[in-house]
């Protein structure tokens, strides 16, 4: 049987003969870090910009989760439908595209978040 070992966000996983084996994603420690690096700065209240054109606030948890005046940016379990992975991953519009682009790892990490249910942990 062949084993690796593999890393996401200092996390590592096992590759085992072709399964892998994803890592659990917490909000908290993996999740969190990121938006408060690469998003908090646009997405807070009152003046943020990103918060003032759509209403998103990255504040915390529970304001992430209510999204824009538009609807929901999350869709838990289901990182193909939500707007954060659309717009991180750039499959939106140019003008919704971050100022601070995310490395494929950060990518990564937001839609195995959202993949494994979005949870606040």
């Amino acid at each position: 049987m062949k084993i690796q070992l593999h890393s996401l966000g200092g996390i590592l996983f096992l590759a085992l003969a072709g399964c892998v084996t994803q890592p659990r994603i917490s909000y908290q420690q993996d999740v969190s870090p990121i938006l408060e690096a690469k998003c908090l700065e646009c997405h807070l209240p009152p003046k943020g910009t990103g918060y003032l054109k759509s209403g998103l606030s990255m504040a915390s948890y529970e304001s992430l989760m209510q999204g824009t005046i538009y609807g929901p940016v999350i869709v838990p379990g289901d990182s193909r439908h939500s707007v954060l992975n659309m717009v991180v991953e750039d499959r939106l519009s140019t003008s919704m595209r971050p100022p601070q682009p995310l490395t494929a790892e950060e990518i990564a990490i937001l839609r195995l978040w959202v993949d494994q249910g979005a949870k606040n942990n």
